[in-house]
Protein backbone atom coordinates (compact mmCIF):
# COMPACT_ATOMS: atom_id res chain seq x y z
CA UNK A 1 0.00 0.00 0.00
CA UNK A 2 1.22 3.46 -0.68
CA UNK A 3 1.59 6.21 1.85
CA UNK A 4 2.02 9.79 1.79
CA UNK A 5 2.32 12.53 4.35
CA UNK A 6 -0.85 13.56 4.47
CA UNK A 7 -1.98 17.08 2.65
CA UNK A 8 1.60 16.69 1.17
CA UNK A 9 0.30 18.57 -1.80
CA UNK A 10 -1.71 21.43 0.00
CA UNK A 11 -1.95 23.51 -3.53
CA UNK A 12 -2.41 23.12 -7.09
CA UNK A 13 1.10 22.71 -8.69
CA UNK A 14 2.73 24.67 -11.10
CA UNK A 15 1.66 24.30 -14.86
CA UNK A 16 5.70 23.78 -15.60
CA UNK A 17 5.21 21.22 -12.88
CA UNK A 18 2.54 19.19 -14.41
CA UNK A 19 4.57 19.68 -17.95
CA UNK A 20 7.86 18.21 -16.62
CA UNK A 21 5.58 15.17 -14.77
CA UNK A 22 4.09 14.70 -18.30
CA UNK A 23 7.37 14.24 -19.77
CA UNK A 24 8.82 11.80 -16.65
CA UNK A 25 5.37 9.65 -17.40
CA UNK A 26 5.67 9.73 -21.17
CA UNK A 27 9.14 8.34 -20.85
CA UNK A 28 12.57 9.13 -23.46
CA UNK A 29 14.90 7.15 -24.77
CA UNK A 30 16.25 7.47 -20.91
CA UNK A 31 13.89 6.58 -18.93
CA UNK A 32 10.64 4.57 -18.97
CA UNK A 33 9.09 4.41 -22.24
CA UNK A 34 5.17 4.29 -22.07
CA UNK A 35 2.82 4.16 -25.48
CA UNK A 36 -0.49 5.98 -24.90
CA UNK A 37 -2.13 2.73 -23.82
CA UNK A 38 0.25 2.52 -21.29
CA UNK A 39 -0.05 5.95 -19.47
CA UNK A 40 -3.90 4.98 -19.52
CA UNK A 41 -3.39 2.22 -17.54
CA UNK A 42 -0.77 4.09 -15.34
CA UNK A 43 -3.10 6.11 -14.06
CA UNK A 44 -6.07 3.67 -13.80
CA UNK A 45 -3.56 1.46 -11.74
CA UNK A 46 -2.96 5.25 -9.94
CA UNK A 47 -6.69 5.01 -9.03
CA UNK A 48 -8.00 6.96 -11.95
CA UNK A 49 -11.15 6.33 -13.10
CA UNK A 50 -13.58 6.89 -16.48
CA UNK A 51 -10.67 7.99 -18.48
CA UNK A 52 -11.55 9.15 -22.15
CA UNK A 53 -9.63 7.64 -24.89
CA UNK A 54 -6.88 9.22 -26.69
CA UNK A 55 -8.55 11.46 -30.08
CA UNK A 56 -6.06 12.68 -32.16
CA UNK A 57 -4.21 14.00 -29.72
CA UNK A 58 -0.01 13.41 -28.64
CA UNK A 59 -0.12 10.99 -25.66
CA UNK A 60 1.60 14.02 -23.58
CA UNK A 61 -1.40 16.35 -24.65
CA UNK A 62 -3.71 13.67 -23.71
CA UNK A 63 -1.75 13.59 -20.30
CA UNK A 64 -1.47 16.82 -19.83
CA UNK A 65 -5.19 17.84 -20.05
CA UNK A 66 -6.18 14.65 -17.64
CA UNK A 67 -4.04 16.57 -15.36
CA UNK A 68 -4.69 19.94 -16.08
CA UNK A 69 -8.31 19.45 -15.26
CA UNK A 70 -7.42 17.72 -12.34
CA UNK A 71 -4.96 20.09 -10.81
CA UNK A 72 -6.97 21.29 -7.63
CA UNK A 73 -7.74 17.48 -6.57
CA UNK A 74 -4.41 17.17 -4.45
CA UNK A 75 -5.47 13.58 -3.48
CA UNK A 76 -5.30 12.16 -7.24
CA UNK A 77 -1.94 14.10 -8.31
CA UNK A 78 -0.63 12.67 -5.02
CA UNK A 79 -1.58 9.16 -6.36
CA UNK A 80 0.13 9.54 -10.25
CA UNK A 81 3.29 11.35 -8.19
CA UNK A 82 3.18 7.57 -5.46
CA UNK A 83 2.52 5.73 -8.46
CA UNK A 84 5.54 6.46 -10.31
CA UNK A 85 7.46 5.44 -7.02
CA UNK A 86 5.54 2.04 -6.97
CA UNK A 87 7.86 -0.57 -7.71
CA UNK A 88 5.80 -3.07 -9.23
CA UNK A 89 5.46 -0.20 -12.01
CA UNK A 90 9.00 -0.92 -12.79
CA UNK A 91 9.02 -5.59 -12.89
CA UNK A 92 10.25 -5.80 -15.90
CA UNK A 93 12.45 -2.57 -16.00
CA UNK A 94 13.64 -2.33 -12.13
CA UNK A 95 16.24 -0.05 -12.93
CA UNK A 96 14.34 2.15 -14.00
CA UNK A 97 12.84 3.36 -10.49
CA UNK A 98 15.92 5.29 -9.36
CA UNK A 99 15.95 7.34 -12.28
CA UNK A 100 12.59 8.06 -12.28
CA UNK A 101 12.63 8.66 -8.75
CA UNK A 102 15.90 11.53 -9.19
CA UNK A 103 14.49 12.71 -12.52
CA UNK A 104 10.72 13.91 -10.34
CA UNK A 105 12.43 14.99 -7.71
CA UNK A 106 14.53 17.31 -9.93
CA UNK A 107 11.23 19.56 -9.97
CA UNK A 108 9.46 18.34 -7.59
CA UNK A 109 11.60 20.03 -4.54
CA UNK A 110 10.59 23.69 -5.73
CA UNK A 111 6.95 22.50 -4.93
CA UNK A 112 8.13 22.03 -1.45
CA UNK A 113 8.03 18.14 -2.29
CA UNK A 114 9.99 14.95 -2.45
CA UNK A 115 8.98 11.41 -3.76
CA UNK A 116 10.99 8.54 -1.51
CA UNK A 117 10.66 4.62 -2.06
CA UNK A 118 12.35 3.54 1.45
CA UNK A 119 11.87 -0.43 1.87
CA UNK A 120 9.90 0.10 -0.95
CA UNK A 121 7.22 2.26 0.34
CA UNK A 122 6.46 5.08 -2.03
CA UNK A 123 5.95 8.30 0.32
CA UNK A 124 5.60 12.08 -0.47
CA UNK A 125 7.18 14.02 1.93
CA UNK A 126 7.66 18.10 2.22
CA UNK A 127 10.88 19.15 2.02
CA UNK A 128 12.98 22.10 2.27
CA UNK A 129 12.84 24.17 -1.70
CA UNK A 130 16.31 25.22 -0.85
CA UNK A 131 17.31 21.70 -1.67
CA UNK A 132 16.97 22.90 -5.32
CA UNK A 133 19.26 25.62 -5.18
CA UNK A 134 23.18 24.25 -5.88
CA UNK A 135 24.55 27.16 -4.08
CA UNK A 136 22.67 26.90 -1.00
CA UNK A 137 22.79 22.86 -1.12
CA UNK A 138 25.49 21.89 -3.71
CA UNK A 139 27.59 18.11 -1.89
CA UNK A 140 30.25 16.21 -2.96
CA UNK A 141 28.67 13.91 -5.28
CA UNK A 142 28.41 10.31 -3.62
CA UNK A 143 30.24 8.11 -6.32
CA UNK A 144 29.81 5.04 -4.38
CA UNK A 145 26.94 2.73 -3.11
CA UNK A 146 27.24 0.97 0.45
CA UNK A 147 27.84 -2.13 -1.21
CA UNK A 148 31.21 -0.97 -2.71
CA UNK A 149 32.25 -0.31 0.81
CA UNK A 150 30.85 -3.00 3.09
CA UNK A 151 31.07 -6.76 2.04
CA UNK A 152 28.31 -7.67 5.04
CA UNK A 153 25.57 -7.54 2.66
CA UNK A 154 22.96 -6.61 5.89
CA UNK A 155 25.29 -4.30 7.24
CA UNK A 156 25.66 -2.86 3.94
CA UNK A 157 21.61 -2.62 3.87
CA UNK A 158 21.91 -1.29 6.98
CA UNK A 159 24.02 1.82 6.66
CA UNK A 160 22.03 2.84 3.54
CA UNK A 161 18.81 3.01 5.30
CA UNK A 162 20.52 5.11 7.90
CA UNK A 163 21.83 7.17 4.76
CA UNK A 164 18.07 7.63 3.56
CA UNK A 165 16.96 8.77 7.15
CA UNK A 166 19.66 11.48 7.22
CA UNK A 167 18.09 12.95 4.20
CA UNK A 168 14.84 12.53 5.08
CA UNK A 169 15.70 14.19 8.30
CA UNK A 170 17.09 17.39 6.57
CA UNK A 171 14.26 17.69 4.24
CA UNK A 172 11.81 17.67 6.68
CA UNK A 173 14.16 20.55 8.98
CA UNK A 174 15.69 18.29 11.41
CA UNK A 175 19.09 19.28 10.73
CA UNK A 176 20.24 18.29 14.53
CA UNK A 177 18.70 14.78 13.29
CA UNK A 178 20.20 14.59 10.19
CA UNK A 179 23.70 15.86 11.35
CA UNK A 180 23.80 13.39 14.27
CA UNK A 181 22.42 10.37 12.05
CA UNK A 182 25.62 11.42 10.04
CA UNK A 183 27.73 10.97 12.30
CA UNK A 184 26.68 7.63 13.28
CA UNK A 185 26.70 6.54 9.76
CA UNK A 186 29.99 7.69 9.52
CA UNK A 187 31.25 5.56 12.52
CA UNK A 188 29.28 2.61 11.34
CA UNK A 189 31.03 2.62 8.13
CA UNK A 190 34.26 3.16 9.40
CA UNK A 191 34.33 0.31 11.82
CA UNK A 192 33.24 -2.12 9.20
CA UNK A 193 36.25 -1.12 7.07
CA UNK A 194 38.20 -1.86 9.55
CA UNK A 195 36.88 -5.11 10.61
CA UNK A 196 36.32 -6.49 7.24
CA UNK A 197 40.36 -5.35 5.93
CA UNK A 198 42.57 -5.72 8.51
CA UNK A 199 41.05 -5.88 12.23
CA UNK A 200 44.45 -6.36 13.86
CA UNK A 201 44.29 -2.72 13.46
CA UNK A 202 42.26 -2.44 16.13
CA UNK A 203 44.41 -3.73 18.42
CA UNK A 204 43.19 -4.85 21.84
CA UNK A 205 40.47 -2.57 21.87
CA UNK A 206 36.33 -3.86 21.88
CA UNK A 207 34.90 -3.15 18.68
CA UNK A 208 31.75 -2.44 20.66
CA UNK A 209 33.20 0.36 22.85
CA UNK A 210 35.86 1.94 19.92
CA UNK A 211 35.15 5.79 19.67
CA UNK A 212 34.78 7.46 16.54
CA UNK A 213 37.67 9.33 17.09
CA UNK A 214 39.91 6.20 17.26
CA UNK A 215 37.99 4.60 14.05
CA UNK A 216 39.29 7.93 11.97
CA UNK A 217 42.93 7.87 12.61
CA UNK A 218 43.02 4.53 12.05
CA UNK A 219 41.76 4.39 8.91
CA UNK A 220 43.48 7.73 8.02
CA UNK A 221 47.07 5.79 9.22
CA UNK A 222 46.23 2.65 6.82
CA UNK A 223 45.73 5.37 3.82
CA UNK A 224 42.11 4.45 3.43
CA UNK A 225 40.84 7.86 3.86
CA UNK A 226 42.47 11.28 2.37
CA UNK A 227 43.64 14.00 5.27
CA UNK A 228 41.52 16.52 4.56
CA UNK A 229 38.45 14.03 4.90
CA UNK A 230 40.43 13.19 8.57
CA UNK A 231 40.40 16.42 9.71
CA UNK A 232 36.92 17.33 9.11
CA UNK A 233 35.79 14.24 10.11
CA UNK A 234 36.79 14.82 13.80
CA UNK A 235 34.13 17.86 13.34
CA UNK A 236 31.65 16.01 12.44
CA UNK A 237 32.53 13.43 15.62
CA UNK A 238 31.97 16.72 17.75
CA UNK A 239 28.61 17.31 16.07
CA UNK A 240 27.60 13.80 16.63
CA UNK A 241 27.81 14.07 20.36
CA UNK A 242 24.86 16.63 20.00
CA UNK A 243 23.23 13.13 20.34
CA UNK A 244 23.62 14.57 23.95
CA UNK A 245 21.70 17.41 24.94
CA UNK A 246 23.60 18.37 27.96
CA UNK A 247 26.49 18.72 25.07
CA UNK A 248 24.20 21.21 22.90
CA UNK A 249 23.06 22.88 26.24
CA UNK A 250 26.77 23.81 27.30
CA UNK A 251 28.11 24.77 23.92
CA UNK A 252 25.17 26.76 23.23
CA UNK A 253 25.02 26.00 19.27
CA UNK A 254 22.45 24.19 17.68
CA UNK A 255 23.21 22.27 13.92
CA UNK A 256 21.61 23.90 11.27
CA UNK A 257 21.34 23.59 8.01
CA UNK A 258 25.09 24.80 6.94
CA UNK A 259 26.28 22.47 9.82
CA UNK A 260 24.24 19.77 7.85
CA UNK A 261 26.11 20.65 3.99
CA UNK A 262 29.74 20.47 5.78
CA UNK A 263 29.04 16.95 7.30
CA UNK A 264 27.59 15.68 3.55
CA UNK A 265 30.20 16.87 2.03
CA UNK A 266 32.99 15.01 4.63
CA UNK A 267 30.50 11.99 5.16
CA UNK A 268 30.66 11.23 1.36
CA UNK A 269 34.24 12.11 0.95
CA UNK A 270 35.10 9.52 3.54
CA UNK A 271 32.75 7.02 1.36
CA UNK A 272 34.53 7.45 -1.92
CA UNK A 273 37.73 7.51 -0.02
CA UNK A 274 36.44 4.03 1.00
CA UNK A 275 34.96 3.01 -2.21
CA UNK A 276 38.53 3.94 -4.26
CA UNK A 277 40.78 2.08 -1.57
CA UNK A 278 38.37 -1.22 -0.73
CA UNK A 279 40.94 -4.35 -1.48
CA UNK A 280 40.14 -5.95 -4.53
CA UNK A 281 38.34 -9.87 -3.96
CA UNK A 282 40.73 -12.64 -4.75
CA UNK A 283 40.56 -14.23 -7.84
CA UNK A 284 41.31 -17.88 -8.03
Amino acid sequence: MTQTTQGAVSAPLDTNTLKELVRILCGDDHLLYRPAYKIAEFLENAGWRNLPEIDGESRAEWALDRLMKRRTDSSALESVLLRLADAREYYEEPEQLPKVLSAVNGFLVHEGLRLENPGGRPRLVACDPALGHPGQHAPVELKATMSDIVRDERMAALLEHRLDEARTCFANGAHVAATIMLGSLLEGVLLSAVQERDATLLGKKNPQNITLHDLINICREAAWIDADVTSFSHALRDYRNFVHPHREYRESYRPDRDTFNVSWHVVNGALNDLAATRPRAATH
